[in-house]
């Protein structure tokens, strides 16, 4: 496959063109009841683009260019995929807040019913770190790992579900992460850094194990008899370092949100303290007042009972 191949193969993927086609249309009409009605907040054209560019254009992409044409054919761009609709897609479509968007385009009626379906107990348990971070972890492993990936690449309608469960996973575990929209709960930022660390460590171990381990699916390649491109161990090689080196690289932005969050979250915890520490140093300088007052009013009181009684 040559530059010139890539970028003159193009198919159409109808699942996938019409889920984010959906996607677009409900958040860019969210979107525009949102700043209508005034009830948005800033940057709301940052977030479209996050969204729509990010999110939704590139999982087009990376069904409709040569990632999707190729995608059971090397298993290097199989894995430029799933990094892709892991890793990029999801980060996209959660930076662009779409509960708050969706939130700020219904009414009261509206707001309470998103509210009730955040807070409710399913939300908790699907949007818990323990419940995102295993799901995000154990996904790619038991997609290479298992009879998974070879039922992928052999039925279409596998496959099809198999991307879709890549974002929804991939999805859950930023906005849980990330925290811009509202969520059933609120971890501290910290909790999100010590994730992603043991997020990229899991990913370099899946890495490595490809890198050396036995090939993967080799009765779906050897059946394709390709006589272009890397050998079979190469292809395999090139794959494991897209999942590892690629997807550290594409987690430092990742980072960099976090450490954003994690500043803003110790700036407002400091702001709150002080606040804590400015109401009781006044309500004890008030305190400290009123007894001087009282003390001053009852001082004459005593010494004319004093000298009562000495008469």
């Amino acid at each position: 496959m040559t530059l010139s191949t890539a970028i003159g193969s193009w198919q159409w993927d109808i699942p996938t063109l019409a889920v984010t086609a959906a996607l677009s249309w409900g958040y860019g009409r969210a979107h525009f009841r949102q700043t209508r009605a005034g009830t948005g907040v800033g940057r709301g054209r940052g977030r479209a683009c996050c969204f729509l560019l990010l999110g939704c254009a590139t999982w087009a992409v990376a069904a409709t260019s040569f990632i999707g044409v190729y995608a059971d054919t090397l298993f290097w761009v199989r894995a430029l995929q799933v990094v892709l609709l892991l890793l990029v897609v999801p980060f996209g479509l959660a930076l662009g807040k779409p509960v708050t968007v969706l939130r700020g385009a219904l009414g009261p009626t509206g707001r309470q019913r998103v509210d009730a379906a955040v807070s409710g107990r399913g939300a908790r348990i699907l949007a818990h770190p323990a419940t995102t971070s295993v799901a995000m972890l154990a996904t790619p492993w038991l997609l290479y790992l298992t009879g998974w990936y070879p039922a992928v690449l052999t039925h279409s309608w596998v496959d099809q579900i198999t991307r879709l469960v890549l974002v929804l996973v991939g999805f859950g575990y930023f906005y849980s992460r990330i925290q811009v929209d509202p969520v059933p709960r609120r971890f501290s930022q910290m909790i999100s850094m010590t994730i992603a660390v043991v997020e990229v460590i899991g990913d370099g171990l899946l890495g490595l194990v490809l890198w050396f381990g036995p090939l993967v699916a080799v009765e779906h390649y050897e059946q394709i008899a390709r006589t272009w491109g890397p050998d079979l161990r190469t292809d395999q090689i090139i794959g494991a370092g897209m999942l590892s080196i690629l997807g550290d690289v594409i987690g430092i932005p990742f980072l960099l949100v976090l450490m954003r969050a994690f500043t803003l979250d110790e700036r407002a915890n400091a702001a709150a303290v002080d606040a804590e520490l400015d109401a009781m140093e006044h309500d004890a300088m008030e305190r400290d007042t009123l007894e001087r007052d009282a003390a001053r009013r009852s001082g004459p009181d005593r010494s004319g009972v004093a000298g009562a009684d000495r008469e």
